[in-house]
Protein backbone atom coordinates (compact mmCIF):
# COMPACT_ATOMS: atom_id res chain seq x y z
CA UNK A 1 0.00 0.00 0.00
CA UNK A 2 1.14 3.52 -0.72
CA UNK A 3 1.54 5.86 2.26
CA UNK A 4 -0.44 9.07 2.68
CA UNK A 5 2.42 11.31 1.57
CA UNK A 6 2.94 9.34 -1.64
CA UNK A 7 -0.76 9.38 -2.51
CA UNK A 8 -1.01 13.11 -1.78
CA UNK A 9 1.93 13.85 -4.10
CA UNK A 10 0.42 11.76 -6.91
CA UNK A 11 -2.98 13.43 -6.52
CA UNK A 12 -1.31 16.84 -6.65
CA UNK A 13 -0.33 16.15 -10.26
CA UNK A 14 -3.95 15.73 -11.43
CA UNK A 15 -4.33 19.35 -12.71
CA UNK A 16 -1.07 19.08 -14.63
CA UNK A 17 -2.02 15.73 -16.13
CA UNK A 18 -5.45 17.05 -17.10
CA UNK A 19 -3.85 19.96 -18.98
CA UNK A 20 -0.58 18.52 -20.27
CA UNK A 21 -1.19 14.77 -20.24
CA UNK A 22 -0.94 14.32 -24.00
CA UNK A 23 2.27 16.32 -24.22
CA UNK A 24 3.65 14.04 -21.52
CA UNK A 25 2.64 10.82 -23.24
CA UNK A 26 3.87 11.99 -26.66
CA UNK A 27 7.27 12.68 -25.14
CA UNK A 28 7.15 9.39 -23.25
CA UNK A 29 6.65 7.36 -26.43
CA UNK A 30 9.44 9.28 -28.19
CA UNK A 31 11.81 8.45 -25.37
CA UNK A 32 10.63 4.85 -25.14
CA UNK A 33 11.15 4.10 -28.83
CA UNK A 34 14.49 5.93 -28.89
CA UNK A 35 15.89 3.96 -25.97
CA UNK A 36 14.09 0.66 -26.71
CA UNK A 37 13.29 0.52 -30.45
CA UNK A 38 12.32 -3.15 -30.24
CA UNK A 39 9.16 -2.06 -28.42
CA UNK A 40 7.88 -0.48 -31.65
CA UNK A 41 6.78 -4.00 -32.58
CA UNK A 42 4.61 -4.20 -29.47
CA UNK A 43 2.86 -0.84 -29.84
CA UNK A 44 0.45 -0.13 -32.72
CA UNK A 45 2.38 2.32 -34.90
CA UNK A 46 -0.76 3.36 -36.77
CA UNK A 47 -2.25 4.55 -33.50
CA UNK A 48 1.04 6.29 -32.74
CA UNK A 49 0.75 8.33 -35.93
CA UNK A 50 -2.87 9.35 -35.33
CA UNK A 51 -2.21 10.17 -31.67
CA UNK A 52 -4.93 7.86 -30.37
CA UNK A 53 -2.44 5.80 -28.35
CA UNK A 54 -1.01 8.92 -26.70
CA UNK A 55 -4.53 10.10 -25.88
CA UNK A 56 -5.47 6.74 -24.39
CA UNK A 57 -2.36 6.61 -22.21
CA UNK A 58 -2.85 10.20 -21.05
CA UNK A 59 -6.41 9.35 -19.99
CA UNK A 60 -5.21 6.21 -18.20
CA UNK A 61 -2.45 8.03 -16.29
CA UNK A 62 -4.90 10.76 -15.27
CA UNK A 63 -7.48 8.18 -14.13
CA UNK A 64 -4.86 6.38 -12.05
CA UNK A 65 -3.86 9.63 -10.32
CA UNK A 66 -7.50 10.53 -9.69
CA UNK A 67 -8.23 7.11 -8.16
CA UNK A 68 -4.98 6.61 -6.28
CA UNK A 69 -6.93 6.45 -2.99
CA UNK A 70 -9.29 3.81 -4.38
CA UNK A 71 -7.45 1.93 -7.18
CA UNK A 72 -9.97 -0.92 -7.03
CA UNK A 73 -12.34 1.35 -8.99
CA UNK A 74 -10.05 0.85 -11.97
CA UNK A 75 -10.14 -2.94 -11.80
CA UNK A 76 -12.35 -3.44 -14.90
CA UNK A 77 -10.06 -1.18 -16.94
CA UNK A 78 -6.95 -2.93 -15.62
CA UNK A 79 -8.36 -6.35 -16.53
CA UNK A 80 -9.03 -5.08 -20.05
CA UNK A 81 -5.42 -3.85 -20.29
CA UNK A 82 -4.08 -7.15 -18.91
CA UNK A 83 -5.91 -9.14 -21.60
CA UNK A 84 -4.49 -6.86 -24.30
CA UNK A 85 -0.99 -7.18 -22.84
CA UNK A 86 -1.24 -10.98 -22.84
CA UNK A 87 -2.34 -10.95 -26.46
CA UNK A 88 0.77 -8.91 -27.30
CA UNK A 89 3.24 -10.92 -25.25
CA UNK A 90 3.97 -8.26 -22.63
CA UNK A 91 6.16 -9.75 -19.88
CA UNK A 92 7.31 -8.54 -16.41
CA UNK A 93 10.68 -7.42 -17.77
CA UNK A 94 8.98 -4.81 -19.96
CA UNK A 95 7.56 -2.86 -17.01
CA UNK A 96 10.83 -1.37 -15.68
CA UNK A 97 11.67 -0.11 -19.18
CA UNK A 98 8.33 1.68 -19.44
CA UNK A 99 8.50 3.03 -15.89
CA UNK A 100 11.96 4.48 -16.36
CA UNK A 101 10.94 6.40 -19.47
CA UNK A 102 7.63 7.56 -17.97
CA UNK A 103 9.43 9.15 -15.01
CA UNK A 104 12.02 10.71 -17.32
CA UNK A 105 9.23 12.14 -19.48
CA UNK A 106 7.59 13.65 -16.40
CA UNK A 107 10.85 15.33 -15.48
CA UNK A 108 11.38 16.65 -19.02
CA UNK A 109 7.83 17.95 -19.54
CA UNK A 110 7.11 19.27 -16.04
CA UNK A 111 10.59 20.70 -15.42
CA UNK A 112 12.84 20.33 -12.42
CA UNK A 113 10.89 22.81 -10.31
CA UNK A 114 7.64 20.85 -10.51
CA UNK A 115 9.08 17.35 -10.95
CA UNK A 116 10.91 17.32 -7.63
CA UNK A 117 12.78 14.24 -6.43
CA UNK A 118 9.96 13.67 -3.94
CA UNK A 119 7.30 13.79 -6.65
CA UNK A 120 9.22 11.44 -8.94
CA UNK A 121 9.77 9.04 -6.05
CA UNK A 122 6.03 9.08 -5.33
CA UNK A 123 5.21 8.32 -8.96
CA UNK A 124 7.86 5.58 -9.02
CA UNK A 125 6.12 3.94 -6.06
CA UNK A 126 2.68 4.40 -7.64
CA UNK A 127 3.86 2.97 -10.96
CA UNK A 128 5.46 0.05 -9.13
CA UNK A 129 2.15 -0.73 -7.42
CA UNK A 130 0.28 -0.56 -10.73
CA UNK A 131 2.87 -2.78 -12.42
CA UNK A 132 2.52 -5.40 -9.69
CA UNK A 133 -1.25 -5.52 -10.17
CA UNK A 134 -0.97 -5.92 -13.93
CA UNK A 135 1.86 -8.46 -13.73
CA UNK A 136 -0.16 -10.59 -11.31
CA UNK A 137 -3.23 -10.47 -13.54
CA UNK A 138 -1.21 -11.26 -16.63
CA UNK A 139 0.57 -14.14 -14.92
CA UNK A 140 -2.85 -15.66 -14.16
CA UNK A 141 -4.07 -15.14 -17.73
CA UNK A 142 -0.91 -16.65 -19.22
CA UNK A 143 -1.28 -19.69 -16.97
CA UNK A 144 -4.94 -20.12 -17.89
CA UNK A 145 -4.10 -19.88 -21.60
CA UNK A 146 -1.29 -22.42 -21.37
CA UNK A 147 -2.87 -24.97 -19.04
CA UNK A 148 -6.23 -25.50 -20.72
CA UNK A 149 -6.53 -28.28 -23.33
CA UNK A 150 -5.26 -26.98 -26.65
CA UNK A 151 -3.89 -23.82 -25.05
CA UNK A 152 -0.55 -22.09 -25.52
CA UNK A 153 1.39 -18.90 -24.82
CA UNK A 154 3.44 -16.84 -27.22
CA UNK A 155 3.01 -17.27 -30.97
CA UNK A 156 1.62 -20.44 -32.54
CA UNK A 157 1.86 -21.18 -36.26
CA UNK A 158 -1.53 -21.32 -37.95
CA UNK A 159 -2.26 -22.20 -41.57
CA UNK A 160 -4.98 -20.35 -43.49
CA UNK A 161 -7.38 -23.14 -44.42
CA UNK A 162 -9.94 -20.89 -46.06
CA UNK A 163 -10.16 -17.22 -46.96
CA UNK A 164 -13.55 -15.79 -47.96
CA UNK A 165 -14.95 -12.36 -48.75
CA UNK A 166 -17.67 -11.20 -46.37
CA UNK A 167 -19.16 -8.22 -48.13
CA UNK A 168 -17.03 -5.55 -49.75
CA UNK A 169 -14.75 -4.68 -46.83
CA UNK A 170 -14.36 -7.80 -44.67
CA UNK A 171 -12.56 -11.10 -45.20
CA UNK A 172 -12.80 -14.13 -42.97
CA UNK A 173 -9.86 -16.46 -42.38
CA UNK A 174 -10.13 -20.00 -41.04
CA UNK A 175 -6.93 -20.81 -39.14
CA UNK A 176 -5.76 -24.32 -38.19
CA UNK A 177 -2.64 -25.21 -36.16
CA UNK A 178 0.30 -26.40 -38.23
CA UNK A 179 1.23 -28.75 -35.38
CA UNK A 180 -2.06 -30.62 -35.79
CA UNK A 181 -2.88 -30.14 -32.11
CA UNK A 182 -6.24 -29.25 -30.56
CA UNK A 183 -7.64 -25.77 -30.06
CA UNK A 184 -8.76 -24.23 -26.76
CA UNK A 185 -12.36 -23.52 -25.76
CA UNK A 186 -12.27 -19.73 -25.91
CA UNK A 187 -15.12 -17.55 -24.62
CA UNK A 188 -17.55 -16.09 -27.17
CA UNK A 189 -16.45 -12.51 -27.89
CA UNK A 190 -12.70 -13.01 -27.46
CA UNK A 191 -9.99 -12.23 -30.01
CA UNK A 192 -6.57 -13.43 -31.14
CA UNK A 193 -3.56 -11.38 -32.23
CA UNK A 194 -2.06 -11.91 -35.68
CA UNK A 195 1.40 -10.76 -36.75
CA UNK A 196 2.38 -9.28 -40.11
CA UNK A 197 5.52 -7.64 -41.49
CA UNK A 198 4.90 -4.00 -42.50
CA UNK A 199 7.49 -3.04 -45.14
CA UNK A 200 6.73 0.71 -44.95
CA UNK A 201 7.73 0.71 -41.29
CA UNK A 202 10.30 -2.08 -41.37
CA UNK A 203 8.50 -3.64 -38.40
CA UNK A 204 6.57 -6.70 -37.38
CA UNK A 205 3.18 -5.61 -36.07
CA UNK A 206 0.50 -7.40 -34.04
CA UNK A 207 -3.20 -6.70 -34.43
CA UNK A 208 -6.23 -8.11 -32.64
CA UNK A 209 -9.11 -9.71 -34.56
CA UNK A 210 -12.29 -11.09 -33.05
CA UNK A 211 -13.09 -14.77 -33.33
CA UNK A 212 -16.23 -15.34 -35.35
CA UNK A 213 -17.30 -18.95 -34.85
CA UNK A 214 -18.55 -20.86 -31.83
CA UNK A 215 -15.97 -22.35 -29.45
CA UNK A 216 -15.26 -26.03 -29.91
CA UNK A 217 -14.77 -26.00 -33.69
CA UNK A 218 -11.83 -27.36 -35.66
CA UNK A 219 -10.46 -23.90 -36.57
CA UNK A 220 -10.13 -20.35 -35.30
CA UNK A 221 -12.06 -18.08 -37.64
CA UNK A 222 -11.40 -14.34 -37.63
CA UNK A 223 -13.01 -11.44 -39.48
CA UNK A 224 -10.74 -8.69 -40.83
CA UNK A 225 -11.92 -5.33 -42.17
CA UNK A 226 -9.67 -3.65 -44.72
CA UNK A 227 -9.09 -0.21 -43.23
CA UNK A 228 -8.80 2.95 -45.33
CA UNK A 229 -6.03 5.51 -45.11
CA UNK A 230 -6.25 8.05 -42.32
CA UNK A 231 -7.63 11.39 -43.59
CA UNK A 232 -4.84 13.32 -41.86
CA UNK A 233 -1.17 13.01 -40.97
CA UNK A 234 -0.34 11.12 -44.17
CA UNK A 235 -0.19 7.86 -42.26
CA UNK A 236 -1.65 4.85 -44.06
CA UNK A 237 -3.80 3.09 -41.47
CA UNK A 238 -4.76 -0.52 -41.76
CA UNK A 239 -1.30 -1.72 -42.79
CA UNK A 240 -1.86 -5.15 -41.28
CA UNK A 241 -5.45 -5.56 -42.43
CA UNK A 242 -4.47 -4.51 -45.95
CA UNK A 243 -1.68 -7.08 -45.97
CA UNK A 244 -4.05 -9.81 -44.81
CA UNK A 245 -6.56 -8.91 -47.54
CA UNK A 246 -4.09 -8.43 -50.35
CA UNK A 247 -1.17 -10.77 -49.69
CA UNK A 248 -2.22 -13.62 -47.42
CA UNK A 249 -3.67 -16.58 -49.28
CA UNK A 250 -5.00 -20.02 -48.43
CA UNK A 251 -2.11 -22.24 -47.35
CA UNK A 252 -0.06 -19.37 -45.90
CA UNK A 253 1.13 -19.60 -42.29
CA UNK A 254 0.53 -16.86 -39.72
CA UNK A 255 1.81 -16.29 -36.18
CA UNK A 256 -1.18 -16.20 -33.83
CA UNK A 257 -1.52 -15.70 -30.06
CA UNK A 258 -3.96 -17.54 -27.80
CA UNK A 259 -7.52 -16.20 -27.41
CA UNK A 260 -7.86 -13.31 -24.97
CA UNK A 261 -10.24 -10.48 -24.13
CA UNK A 262 -12.81 -9.54 -21.50
CA UNK A 263 -15.66 -8.57 -23.83
CA UNK A 264 -17.37 -11.93 -23.49
CA UNK A 265 -20.84 -13.40 -23.30
CA UNK A 266 -21.91 -13.87 -19.68
CA UNK A 267 -23.14 -17.45 -19.66
CA UNK A 268 -23.98 -17.44 -15.95
CA UNK A 269 -27.09 -15.37 -16.70
CA UNK A 270 -30.48 -16.15 -18.23
CA UNK A 271 -31.36 -12.54 -19.00
CA UNK A 272 -32.63 -11.36 -22.40
CA UNK A 273 -29.89 -10.22 -24.78
CA UNK A 274 -29.42 -7.36 -27.21
CA UNK A 275 -26.40 -7.90 -29.48
CA UNK A 276 -25.95 -4.44 -31.02
CA UNK A 277 -23.24 -3.89 -33.62
CA UNK A 278 -22.12 -1.60 -36.39
CA UNK A 279 -19.82 -2.48 -39.30
CA UNK A 280 -17.01 -4.86 -38.39
CA UNK A 281 -18.33 -4.84 -34.81
CA UNK A 282 -20.46 -7.76 -35.95
CA UNK A 283 -17.48 -10.13 -35.61
CA UNK A 284 -17.59 -10.79 -31.83
CA UNK A 285 -21.40 -10.83 -32.02
CA UNK A 286 -21.19 -13.64 -34.56
CA UNK A 287 -19.22 -15.72 -32.08
CA UNK A 288 -21.82 -15.08 -29.39
CA UNK A 289 -24.64 -15.84 -31.82
CA UNK A 290 -22.97 -19.03 -33.07
CA UNK A 291 -22.48 -20.22 -29.50
CA UNK A 292 -26.08 -19.51 -28.53
CA UNK A 293 -27.27 -21.36 -31.64
CA UNK A 294 -25.03 -24.35 -30.92
CA UNK A 295 -26.47 -24.49 -27.39
CA UNK A 296 -30.04 -24.03 -28.69
CA UNK A 297 -30.34 -21.31 -26.08
CA UNK A 298 -33.87 -20.41 -24.92
CA UNK A 299 -32.79 -16.86 -23.96
CA UNK A 300 -34.70 -14.04 -25.60
CA UNK A 301 -32.34 -12.57 -28.17
CA UNK A 302 -32.47 -9.34 -30.16
CA UNK A 303 -29.74 -9.27 -32.81
CA UNK A 304 -29.38 -5.77 -34.28
CA UNK A 305 -26.76 -4.72 -36.80
CA UNK A 306 -26.03 -1.55 -38.80
CA UNK A 307 -24.06 -1.41 -42.05
CA UNK A 308 -23.65 0.75 -45.14
CA UNK A 309 -25.54 -1.34 -47.68
CA UNK A 310 -26.36 -4.96 -48.57
CA UNK A 311 -23.00 -5.06 -50.38
CA UNK A 312 -21.27 -4.38 -47.09
CA UNK A 313 -23.26 -6.81 -44.94
CA UNK A 314 -20.89 -9.45 -43.58
CA UNK A 315 -21.76 -12.99 -42.54
CA UNK A 316 -25.35 -12.58 -43.75
CA UNK A 317 -25.92 -16.26 -44.56
CA UNK A 318 -24.23 -17.49 -41.39
CA UNK A 319 -26.26 -15.06 -39.27
CA UNK A 320 -29.58 -16.29 -40.64
CA UNK A 321 -28.52 -19.93 -40.28
CA UNK A 322 -27.68 -19.41 -36.61
CA UNK A 323 -30.87 -17.48 -35.92
CA UNK A 324 -32.90 -20.35 -37.40
CA UNK A 325 -31.74 -22.53 -34.49
CA UNK A 326 -33.00 -20.11 -31.84
CA UNK A 327 -36.66 -20.26 -30.89
CA UNK A 328 -36.78 -16.86 -29.19
CA UNK A 329 -34.66 -14.71 -31.53
CA UNK A 330 -35.58 -11.41 -33.17
CA UNK A 331 -33.36 -9.55 -35.59
CA UNK A 332 -33.03 -6.48 -37.74
CA UNK A 333 -30.36 -4.97 -39.97
CA UNK A 334 -30.27 -1.22 -40.65
CA UNK A 335 -28.83 -0.06 -43.98
CA UNK A 336 -27.65 3.45 -44.75
CA UNK A 337 -28.49 2.84 -48.41
CA UNK A 338 -30.35 0.34 -50.60
CA UNK A 339 -32.24 -1.42 -47.81
CA UNK A 340 -33.87 -4.59 -49.19
CA UNK A 341 -37.62 -5.14 -48.96
CA UNK A 342 -37.44 -7.64 -46.12
CA UNK A 343 -39.29 -7.64 -42.78
CA UNK A 344 -35.98 -7.66 -40.92
CA UNK A 345 -34.44 -4.78 -42.94
CA UNK A 346 -34.53 -1.14 -41.90
CA UNK A 347 -33.63 1.94 -43.93
CA UNK A 348 -31.62 4.42 -41.90
CA UNK A 349 -30.34 4.04 -38.36
CA UNK A 350 -31.08 1.73 -35.48
CA UNK A 351 -33.21 3.20 -32.72
CA UNK A 352 -32.83 1.50 -29.35
CA UNK A 353 -36.15 3.05 -28.38
CA UNK A 354 -37.74 0.35 -30.53
CA UNK A 355 -36.68 -2.30 -28.03
CA UNK A 356 -39.71 -3.59 -26.08
CA UNK A 357 -40.07 -1.51 -22.92
CA UNK A 358 -40.54 -4.65 -20.82
CA UNK A 359 -36.88 -5.53 -21.44
CA UNK A 360 -35.14 -2.40 -20.16
CA UNK A 361 -34.87 -3.51 -16.53
CA UNK A 362 -33.41 -6.93 -17.32
CA UNK A 363 -31.75 -6.97 -20.73
CA UNK A 364 -27.96 -7.38 -21.11
CA UNK A 365 -26.64 -5.29 -24.01
CA UNK A 366 -23.45 -6.12 -25.89
CA UNK A 367 -22.28 -3.18 -27.99
CA UNK A 368 -19.47 -3.17 -30.53
CA UNK A 369 -18.50 -1.08 -33.54
CA UNK A 370 -16.79 2.15 -34.62
CA UNK A 371 -16.30 4.80 -31.95
CA UNK A 372 -18.95 7.20 -33.29
CA UNK A 373 -21.56 4.45 -33.54
CA UNK A 374 -20.80 3.24 -30.03
CA UNK A 375 -20.90 6.71 -28.48
CA UNK A 376 -24.32 7.42 -29.98
CA UNK A 377 -25.76 4.04 -29.01
CA UNK A 378 -24.33 4.18 -25.50
CA UNK A 379 -25.85 7.62 -24.93
CA UNK A 380 -29.21 6.43 -26.22
CA UNK A 381 -29.17 3.24 -24.14
CA UNK A 382 -28.33 4.99 -20.87
CA UNK A 383 -30.81 7.80 -21.59
CA UNK A 384 -33.50 5.17 -22.10
CA UNK A 385 -32.82 3.82 -18.62
CA UNK A 386 -30.49 0.87 -19.19
CA UNK A 387 -28.48 0.24 -15.99
CA UNK A 388 -24.81 0.85 -16.79
CA UNK A 389 -23.79 -2.51 -15.32
CA UNK A 390 -25.85 -4.22 -18.02
CA UNK A 391 -23.97 -2.51 -20.84
CA UNK A 392 -20.93 -4.43 -22.11
CA UNK A 393 -18.90 -2.83 -24.88
CA UNK A 394 -15.86 -3.15 -27.13
CA UNK A 395 -14.60 -0.56 -29.62
CA UNK A 396 -12.65 -1.18 -32.81
CA UNK A 397 -10.12 1.17 -34.41
CA UNK A 398 -7.88 1.10 -37.45
CA UNK A 399 -5.81 -2.04 -37.81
Amino acid sequence: MLDDTTRALVKATVPTLATHGEALTRHFYQRLFTHHPMLKEVFNQGHQHTGSQQQALAAAVLAYAQHIDEPSALQPALLHIAHKHVSLGIRPEHYPLVGQQLLAAMRDVMGDEAATPELLAAWAAAYGQLAEVLIDQERTLYAQAAQQPGGWTGARSMRVRRKAAQGEAICSFELVPTDGGPLPLYRPGQYVSVSQWVPDWGLQQWRQYSLVGAPGGDCLQIGVKREAKAPHSGCPMGQVSTALHARVQEGDVLAVTAPAGDFVLHEDRHTPLLLLSGGVGITPMMSMLAHLAAQRSPRELHFWHACQSPRHQAFAAEMQAHLAHLSNAHWRVAFEADAPAEPWALAGRLNVGDLPKSLWAKVDVYLCGPLGFMAAQREALLAAGLPSERLHQESFGGR
